[in-house]
């Protein structure tokens, strides 16, 4: 059981579920979450205008739609404040309810992106150890039900910092 680290957009992984960082209105204003939302196409969008506030910490499923995963998860993660306001708890938090959502929609594989590290503003050298041993933890947790995690790392840098952040685990480019 070991996490891998690749290279490029999670909207192309090929896992049954895609993890999504996502605002808490689901709003898919901009980066990856749009990304994902238009790949996804209208049926994404329909399913998250259904959906009540997702607080910061947590997770929901939806429709992967277009995309060649099954499901996307939206992970809301913090942002970020100065790390003195629960931030690692909330960030770890979102990983973690990745996880159970996954398993409670039947996903055997999993594919994250950074979460909370672009316009959330969370420092990605204190977020990649936090996202790294909550996904292992709760892996795991639900060993028996997730087969495959993966970590989708869109910069070389953000790919360099988890992948040493991760030493341990696999990592494919």
């Amino acid at each position: 059981m070991s996490v891998e680290f690749r290279s490029g957009s999670v909207v192309y992984a090929t896992t049954d579920a895609i993890v999504n960082a996502a605002n808490s209105r689901l709003m898919h204003a901009g980066g990856l979450a749009r990304a994902i939302a238009d790949g996804a196409g209208p049926a994404l969008w329909a399913e998250c205008d259904l959906i009540p506030e997702v607080p910061i910490g947590s997770a929901v499923a939806t429709t992967a739609g277009n995309l060649a995963a099954t499901w996307v998860i939206h992970a809301v993660g913090p942002v970020w404040e100065g790390g003195q306001k629960g931030e690692a708890e909330l960030l770890a938090g979102a990983y973690r309810s990745s996880l159970q959502v996954a398993v409670e929609v039947g996903a055997r594989s999993v594919a994250f992106p950074s979460i909370s590290t672009g316009i959330f503003g969370y420092p990605l050298e204190l977020a990649a150890p936090v996202a790294i041993t909550a996904v292992r933890e709760a892996w795991a947790e639900h060993a028996d039900a997730i087969d495959e995690v993966a970590f989708y790392l869109y910069t070389e840098r953000e790919y360099g910092v988890f992948a040493r952040a991760g030493e341990g685990g696999t990592s494919s480019p």
